[in-house]
């Protein structure tokens, strides 16, 4: 009876030391908390992550501003100003060509010496637009419209060399008339033509699609 009796108080005592650790471990452990908006605090958690790893927006980016020198802007001047008496001379120089290029009886010497100090003209006007527009060009190459910039310096370089071939294919002239220079005046007016034609294209390109 006293061994069972012992052996029913150690047992008890057993039991209350297991409820007792038990408890313990229940106590240590914080009551798990349950969100009632589970997706929307993953959204605020990630959030700036995902920010992190999406591509920044091309369109979005601002524009480098482009600082020009004092020299550009003088070139850029002297382009503009010159530039004005590219279609006056154009129109001239065709006019006054053709009607050497018809009539016959119409080539003068004062009449010659006009044509020739036109296309002088309009050679050296090109000369003086190809050098401050294609130091520009280069100066300039980040900036917007370069492509359109350098398709309007190839037209117009190849108007300049065009006036240079027309000029030097000019009908020559003899006072003998045993002693004929063999001339082509066709030649000469359409290699102007198309010259003029070139011109006004290149010239009319950044007259119009200005940006």
């Amino acid at each position: 009876m006293k061994s069972t009796a012992l052996m029913t108080l150690a047992l008890m005592a057993l039991a209350v030391t297991g409820q007792a650790s038990a408890q313990d471990v229940i106590d240590q452990c914080p009551p798990a908390v349950v969100s009632a908006t589970p997706i929307a605090d993953f959204i605020a958690r990630e959030a700036p992550v995902l920010a992190l790893d999406l591509p920044s927006d091309p369109q979005s980016q601002r524009p480098v501003a482009i600082e020009y020198s004092d020299a550009h802007e003088t070139r850029a001047k002297i382009h503009k100003y010159a530039s004005w008496a590219t279609l006056p001379l154009l129109a001239g120089e065709f006019a006054l060509g053709q009607k050497l290029y018809n009539d016959t009886n119409s080539q003068t010497d004062s009449l010659r010496g006009l044509h020739g100090a036109v296309g002088a003209g309009l050679i050296g006007l090109f000369a003086v637009n190809s050098v401050t527009g294609l130091w520009n060009l280069l100066e300039s190459n980040q900036a917007p419209g370069h492509t359109k910039r350098l398709v309007h310096g190839i037209m117009m370089l190849a108007a300049e060399g065009g006036f240079v071939a027309a000029a030097a294919s000019a009908p020559g002239h003899t006072r003998d008339p045993l002693a004929p220079v063999v001339t082509n005046k066709a030649t000469h007016r359409d290699i102007a033509v198309v010259s003029i034609g070139v011109g006004t294209a290149g010239y009319l390109l950044m007259l119009l699609t200005k940006n």
